[in-house]
Parts: structure tokens; C-alpha cells; sequence
């Protein structure tokens, strides 16, 4: 049977015959041995099964025990060992071969070193047979690999100078023997030769002072670079006195004990001889593959210790703060909060130096000058050292990183108020680099630290504001715009956007003029806010500005919206969100969320790049509040309008489409339960005022709970109270006329809880709009209608006047096809030019010459005008009759 297969209860006789072959084989082999023992045949070492090896361990245990004695016995057994097979070795066995074998452990450094000189060696063979193609491409390899070893600062090795010094001169004797030949090499080898000279010459210029040193002595190169990597030898007596006297220090202890090495393998010196020439070793290791940050970081803490000059300390701090910026090299997560505390510190310690030494200047553009030697003013020609940096870049990236912070900070915990504590410090550093620049008298960096110090306030509260000027108060250095002793935070505003006012960049005046329209919306200044916005045509030119400014743009167009809501101001207040809000997209223009579209899939970049620009959740303007004043606006002006239309045709024309698809919605709801949400509230209020239940409708607009999140809530809610009352008036009016001859003024009045004098009014602003076909009857108190019958003649003008309307917006939207759309700014920026496009249609649809709040101007077709025009023919005509 196969030795592969044999089972544990297998006859003996095969394992007898085996036996004997294997004797046989030992006997012809030595004949003079005497016979040992039968061994027991090894079984398969596939199958074999657990009892087989328990009874060939007690049985091998038995035959050892007998055959102690016998020296022949032994050694067969260990013949029998050797031929057992290696998948059956045991831990013995393992023990037994470590400790046969001796394996060399050899370090990373020398197995680099067996690669150049194996390198080395194919490049003595090439050059025996002037093979220039093999020795250049081997010469590369070994580039490379020293290169490699210096990236993990190590010095180059005395192998290295002497290949260039023998190449070199191979180089040479090579030139010559092929001029004074009359057979030229070929064109590959000789096109390797030429390109070796220039590699050579390159290497040996950049090694120039390794070289000229082994040229000099070279046992002395060879012993310095030996010198460096052999231990110390130190006695076991000493090495244990050491240990215990070392058992008892602190751990700050055991790390001075160890020594930072430099570049070439060298201990470096913190003294402040040697300031400089550390600082260009760390300066030449920076944004290498294997540098190790921290170390640098902790290796310019110790620099800036042992600075004894301020020249030193400008120079050391510079590197500093650069080193720890550098620390985090990732775009998408936030630098560390330590480093940038620290970062924070040691910029405001730079600026606090700069101030108390006037002959130091840093500047980013210098002439070259020695960055090894000691500089102070009485060596400057004008007694000024200027030194290449910039304070304000610093100050932008701890701006940057601190807002990147808050970004990626969860901020409904703890953690998130803790990191915006921090706004206090780095409000002072951007007042600080203020007052440095002012004293400097450097315009283009005064500018751009206004303006983060302006976006600091210009859309915070007064009472944070407060906070953040009291800090720049206290301080050492102050800059010349503070907040005033009466603490009126629209005159520091003002003051910071006057003089971006004066500067030469454009996209400063621009952001300046945005952040005071804000300002000034927050305090509910309309009007002020909306002048300046119509006045600086930025709606006009917005489109063409890059991405953060035009999240300004939108944020300050949004916050104009809640202002004119606040102070009553429906129409306009309606008029201003409609626009951002008709694109469907609020999160994204505010740069509170990712939009995810339907048909659109953004890449990972584009999302990384959305998310990066998202604003802080503190500056968040809130979405639910601006979606309940949009949409109480909407109704206040969308339902008396559609109270007022007779024909279906007229139904089309709507002013806010999102409100209209929202009450459209909620009419083909069979069944609908209590108000929830903020939009319930809404839908179900505009029911009750279409029914003329205003007193419902009150109740419901003001038990939205949103509302408590509005500054002054109590008075918006009686606004909107007095709105409600207004406008359930001017829709029961608009509904009910066709029903009544006269209408007496003092039942409304009791009707809707107003004054006679404010019902008369309304009346009369009716009949004056031609709204309301109707006069007043001041004498009796009562309202009289009119009942205006169209003739058919009329009725077949006004149809020819609409479709003449709608065939000149045909051609005016062609025209538009064919030179291009001038659209807003959400146009642009959001694709949404057919929407907009479409609004424009039913803008025109409407006639006359509309007042479109900050959307601009007056826009009228042709067409509409010549419909108005028709249109008010035709009812004089009528009054006429």
C-alpha cells in the first residue's frame, strides 16, 4: 500500500518489509556498524490521525529508554531524523536549527550600502568594456538611493564621493582615447558618454565640498563618517551605575538624555552662535517626504529660548509660526486646536516685537540678503532691517483655520462653545496687526485686516459685539478705530467700511459695501439699507464675483427681507425673498447645506469644495423663521389678489409661484387635521382669510412658535395682527362687492376691529387704484358700487389686447434667446434661467410699470403698456356712460 495512505490499523508486515529494506540499505552502507533496532516507519504526513501519533510517541519513548546504551543506536536514530520530513518538525527540531544556523541581522543603513556598492561593482564592469549606456543607467540608480538616504538624514556616504572622483576621471580618459581614435563609438554609447559629463558635473558641483575634502584626505572622510554611526563602547559597571541613577529621575530627565541630530548625522548645538545655521537645516527639511514635524516644531521652540537679539527672535518666530501651519498638511480637516492656540500666541508675541523695535520691518518683498549672518539697524543703510514675511498671511490662516474649526466641531455640544470662546484672542490679533500696519503706514495689508475684522462684527449683536471691543480695550496695543464711549456699534461700522471705501481693490469696496447694507438691516434700517444697495448697482454686477461674495450678496439681500418684514413692510418684505426663495435652493445660497438635485450628482470635489465654503452654524440666518416671513408675506399679498380676480385666465397670474403651489396643494386635501408644522399654520391661516374669518386667521399666524426666535416677537405679532385685519378687509371687499349696492363703513369697522378713520382710508386707496369699482359716500357713511356690465365689444378688446401682450412677449423672449439673458445674479449662479426667465413673462402679463423693489426698476413691455393703455381707455369709456 502507499506509504501516502496507510491507516492506523494497517497489518505489520509491510511496515516489517520496509524495515528490512532500510536495514538492508544501512548494512551495505556500513558494514562494520553493529544492527540496531528496527525503527518504526514514519506514517503519512497527510493522514495521519491523532492516535496514531500518540502511539508513535510512546513507542519511539520505549525504543529511546532501551537502546540508551547503544552508541550505534543513536546515531541511526538521528540518521532517521534527518530523513523525516520537515512538515513534521517539531519545536525541538526548530530549537535545534535556530540555534545550527546563524542568520545575520543586518540594519536598513547597510543593506542601503550592499545596494550602492552592488551598484558600484556593475559600473567597474560596464567601464571595463566602455559600456556608457549601462553605466549611466546604473548611475542613476545610485542618485536615487543616496537620495533616498538623505531623506532620512543620513550623511553620504564615503562610497558615493569616491564613485564621482573615479568617474570624473574615467570620464576624462575616456574623452581623450576616443578623440585621438580614428573608429568613433556608436551613436547610443557616445550620446551616454556626453550625457554622463553633465550628470557627473552636476553631482560633484552640489557634493563640491564632500569632494574637495576626500580629494584632500581621504582616511579622514572615511574615519569622520565611521565615527558617526560606531557606539560608544561603555563598561557594564558604568552602564548599571547609569540605569540606577537614571531609575530615579523624572521623565523630562530621560528625554534631555537624548541628543537631537541634524543633517550629516551631527548633534545639534542650541546655542545662540548657531541660531542661524539651524534654522536653515530645518528650513532645507521642510516639506520633505520623511520630516518629521513635531520634532521640528519642538527643535524651534528650543531656537527661540536661547534668542538672545530681537533679530533672532523675528527670525526664529517667522519659522515658528510657519512650521506649525505646516503641521497639518490635509485641506480638508482642521489645524489642531493647541497648535493653533500656540500659532495665535507666538503671532501676537512677533507683532508686540515689530511695535517696541522700530528699525525691524517685515516685509514680503526684500532685497536678498545674507540669511547666516546677524542683522540690526546700524548695519542698514536707512537703519531699518527689513525681513522677508508676512503677518498679515498669518493672520488670514488663523482666521481660515479657526472658522475650519468651527466647521467640522459638532455645534450642539459643548465643544463648539468652548472653540468660539477663542474669538475674543483672535479678534485682539487681527487689532493688533491693525495697529501695526497703521503705524507702518502699508495700505494694501491695512485693508485686508479691516476687513476680517470686519467680518468679525457686521453681523453679530450688539452685545457680542461689545464683548470683542472690550477685550481690544484692555489690551497694550490698540488701533486707531475703536468702539466709541457711547458704544454704538453703527459708527465703528461705519468707520471701518469708509476707509475700505477709499481703497484701490475693488473686491474689498465690494465686500465693505455688503457688510454695511447688512449692518444696517440687522438694526432695521430699511430704507438706509436698501438706497445703498440700489445705489451701488451691485445686483447688477454681482453675478461676476467670486463665490464668497456672492454668499454675501445673498445673506444681505435675505436679511433686508426679515427687516422689512420687521417694520411692517409686507409688499417689499415679499418682493425681496421672492427671489431667492423661487430657486428652491435657500440652503445652498446661504452656504448652509449641500443641495442635492434630482438629475444632478455632484463629484467628490465639488461636494469637498461645497462643504468647505459652508459658514459657521453660528452665522447660520435662520431657515424656518425666513420661510414663515415669505410665506405670511405671500399670503397677505396673494390673497386679496386672488379675491379679486373673476376669470380663470387671470387665476394664472401669480406673484409667488412656491406660495401658490403650496395653497393649491393644501385645496386638494380631503381631509386635514390640526396644524403641525409652520406651513400648516400658513395654509390653514390663508383659508380662514380667503372665507373671511380673520380673527382665525390671527390666531393662527400668531401661535407659530418660530416666531419667538424674531428680535421684538410682541410687536411683529401685533403688526401682523393689524396686517391681517387690513387685508381680511380688502378681500371681503374684493369678494362680497359683486353682492352689494351700498356697504356702510361704520359695519365694517365693527366688522373687522378697526377705526372708521382706517376703514375710510382703505376704502379710498381702493377706489384711487381703480381696484374697487365703487365711490364714497362720506355724507351717509357708506360705500356705493358700481356695477360695471362689459359689452361684448369690450370683452372681444380686452381678449385682442391680451393676445397682442402675449405675441410681443413671444418676440421679446426670441430677442432674449438671441442676445442672451440679463439676469440676476441667481440666474447665474444657480442655472435657473428659464424660472427667472419665466417670471419676467408673468411680471410683464401683469402691465404698467410695477415698482420691483430691490429687484430694480421699473420693467414693462410694449405690449403691456399698450394693454394698460387699452384697458384704461376702455373703463373711461365706461365711467363715461
Amino acid at each position: 500500500m502507499s506509504r501516502f495512505f496507510r491507516q492506523a490499523g494497517d497489518s505489520d508486515s509491510d511496515t516489517e518489509s520496509s524495515e528490512e529494506e532500510l536495514m538492508s540499505s544501512d548494512e551495505e552502507g556500513a558494514a562494520a556498524a553493529p544492527k540496531a533496532p528496527a525503527a518504526k516507519p514514519a506514517m503519512s504526513r497527510f493522514l495521519r490521525t491523532g492516535g496514531s501519533d500518540s502511539s508513535d510517541s510512546d513507542s519511539d519513548s520505549e525504543e529511546e529508554s532501551d537502546d540508551e546504551s547503544e552508541m550505534s543506536g543513536d546515531d541511526d536514530e538521528k540518521d532517521g531524523a534527518k530523513k523525516r520530513s520537515r512538515f513534521l518538525r517539531t519545536e525541538s527540531d526548530d530549537e535545534d536549527s535556530d540555534e545550527d544556523v546563524k542568520r545575520v541581522v543586518k540594519s536598513a543603513r547597510d543593506k542601503r550600502l550592499d545596494e550602492m556598492e552592488a551598484c558600484g561593482k556593475t559600473m567597474d564592469n560596464a567601464l571595463k568594456i566602455n559600456d556608457w549606456v549601462a553605466i549611466s543607467n546604473e548611475f542613476d540608480k545610485l542618485v536615487r538611493m543616496v537620495q533616498r538616504q538623505q531623506n532620512v538624514a543620513e550623511p553620504v556616504p564615503p562610497f558615493y564621493i569616491r564613485t564621482l572622483v573615479n568617474l570624473e576621471g574615467s570620464l576624462n580618459t575616456a574623452v581623450s582615447k576616443e578623440k585621438e581614435a580614428k573608429k568613433k563609438m556608436n551613436a547610443s554609447n557616445a550620446r551616454a558618454l556626453n550625457g554622463m559629463k553633465q550628470k557627473v558635473k552636476k553631482v560633484t558641483k552640489e557634493y563640491e565640498t564632500d569632494v574637495k575634502r576626500f580629494q584632500t584626505d581621504p582616511e579622514a572622510f572615511e574615519k569622520e563618517y565611521q565615527a558617526v554611526f560606531t557606539p560608544e563602547v561603555v563598561a557594564p559597571s558604568k552602564l548599571k551605575k547609569a540605569k540606577k541613577a537614571a531609575g530615579d529621575s523624572d521623565d523630562e530627565d530621560a528625554d534631555d538624555a537624548f541628543t537631537t541630530v541634524g543633517k550629516g548625522g551631527k548633534a545639534m548645538q542650541f546655542t545662540a552662535d548657531g541660531i542661524f545655521k539651524n534654522l536653515q537645516l530645518v528650513q532645507e527639511a521642510r516639506g520633505k517626504k520623511n520630516t518629521d514635524r513635531q520634532e521640528q516644531i519642538r527643535i524651534l521652540e528650543k531656537l527661540l529660548e536661547v534668542a538672545v537679539t530681537a533679530y533672532q527672535r523675528i527670525r526664529v518666530l517667522l519659522t515658528l509660526v510657519s512650521a506649525r501651519f505646516d503641521y497639518n498638511s490635509s485641506v480638508s480637516t482642521h489645524m489642531p486646536i493647541e497648535l493653533w492656540t500656540s500659532a495665535q500666541r507666538e503671532v501676537d508675541q512677533l507683532i508686540a516685537i515689530i511695535i517696541q523695535e522700530p528699525g525691524y520691518s517685515i516685509q514680503e518683498l526684500t532685497e536678498d540678503y545674507d540669511e547666516l549672518e546677524e542683522r540690526s539697524p546700524d548695519t542698514e543703510k536707512d537703519g531699518v532691517v527689513r525681513i522677508r514675511g508676512s503677518i498679515i498671511s498669518f493672520v488670514d490662516r488663523l482666521d481660515d483655520e479657526f472658522t475650519k474649526s468651527l466647521q467640522n466641531i459638532d455645534p450642539h455640544g459643548t465643544e463648539y462653545v468652548d472653540r468660539l470662546k477663542d474669538e475674543k484672542g483672535l479678534y485682539c490679533t487681527i487689532c493688533r496687526s491693525q495697529a501695526l500696519y497703521e503705524k507702518n503706514k502699508q495700505e494694501e495689508p491695512l485693508g485686508r485686516v479691516i476687513m476680517r475684522r470686519l467680518e468679525h462684527i457686521y453681523s453679530k449683536p450688539d452685545a457680542v459685539v461689545h464683548a470683542l471691543e472690550s477685550a481690544v480695550a484692555v489690551s497694550d496695543i490698540k488701533p486707531s478705530i475703536v468702539l466709541s464711549a457711547e458704544g454704538e456699534t453703527s459708527s465703528l461700522i461705519h468707520s471701518l467700511c469708509v476707509h475700505l471705501y477709499k481703497s484701490n481693490n475693488s473686491f474689498l469696496r465690494t465686500r465693505a459695501m455688503l457688510s454695511h447694507i447688512y449692518h444696517y438691516a440687522l438694526h432695521n434700517d430699511f430704507h438706509t439699507a436698501r438706497d445703498m444697495l440700489l445705489m451701488s448697482h451691485l445686483q447688477e454686477s454681482i453675478y461676476s464675483a467670486d463665490v464668497a461674495t456672492q454668499i454675501l450678496y445673498n445673506r444681505t439681500v435675505v436679511q433686508m427681507g426679515l427687516s422689512a418684514f420687521r417694520c411692517g413692510l409686507i409688499k417689499e418684505s415679499q418682493a425681496t425673498l421672492q427671489d431667492i426663495f423661487a430657486t428652491q435652493r435657500v440652503k445652498e445660497l446661504l452656504a448652509q447645506g449641500v443641495h442635492q438635485q434630482r438629475y444632478q450628482v455632484l463629484t467628490p470635489e465639488q461636494e469637498k469644495a461645497e462643504r468647505q465654503r459652508q459658514l459657521p452654524f453660528h452665522m447660520h440666518i435662520n431657515t424656518e423663521l425666513l420661510e414663515a416671513a415669505f410665506l405670511v408675506s405671500s399670503m397677505l399679498v396673494e390673497i386679496p389678489l386672488l379675491a379679486s380676480i373673476e376669470t380663470e385666465e387671470q387665476k394664472r397670474k401669480t406673484i409667488s409661484k412656491s406660495f401658490r403651489r403650496l395653497l393649491d396643494f393644501a385645496d386638494r386635501q380631503i381631509f386635514t387635521g390640526p396644524p403641525e408644522s409652520t406651513r400648516d399654520h400658513i395654509m390653514q391661516a390663508s383659508k380662514a382669510l380667503q372665507n373671511g374669518e380673520w380673527e382665525k386667521c390671527r390666531d393662527l399666524v400668531q401661535s407659530i412658535k418660530i416666531w419667538s426666535l424674531m428680535p421684538e416677537c410682541n410687536s411683529v405679532k401685533e403688526m401682523l395682527a393689524k396686517r391681517i385685519q387690513e387685508e381680511g378687509l380688502r378681500t371681503y371687499l374684493f369678494t362680497y362687492a359683486p353682492h352689494y349696492s351700498t356697504l356702510s363703513l361704520s359695519l365694517l369697522s365693527k366688522s373687522f376691529a378697526l377705526p372708521l378713520r382706517t376703514v375710510t382710508s382703505i376704502v379710498s386707496k381702493m377706489i384711487w387704484n381703480e381696484e374697487l369699482p365703487a365711490s364714497l359716500d362720506q355724507a351717509a357713511g357708506v360705500v356705493v358700487f358700481n356695477r360695471i356690465e362689459l359689452s361684448r365689444t369690450q370683452q372681444l378688446a380686452q381678449l385682442l389686447a391680451d393676445k397682442v401682450n402675449s405675441m410681443v412677449e413671444q418676440n421679446e423672449k426670441a430677442l432674449d434667446v438671441k442676445l442672451g439673458p440679463a439676469g440676476s445674479f441667481h440666474d447665474r449662479a444657480d442655472g435657473g434661467k428659464g424660472e427667472k426667465r419665466g417670471e419676467q413673462t408673468q411680471e410683464r402679463k401683469r402691465g404698467g410699470e410695477r415698482n420691483r423693489g430691490i429687484r430694480g426698476g421699473a420693467r414693462g413691455g410694449r405690449g403691456a403698456r399698450f394693454a394698460q393703455g387699452l384697458g384704461n381707455q376702455m373703463a373711461g369709456t365706461q365711467r363715461s356712460r
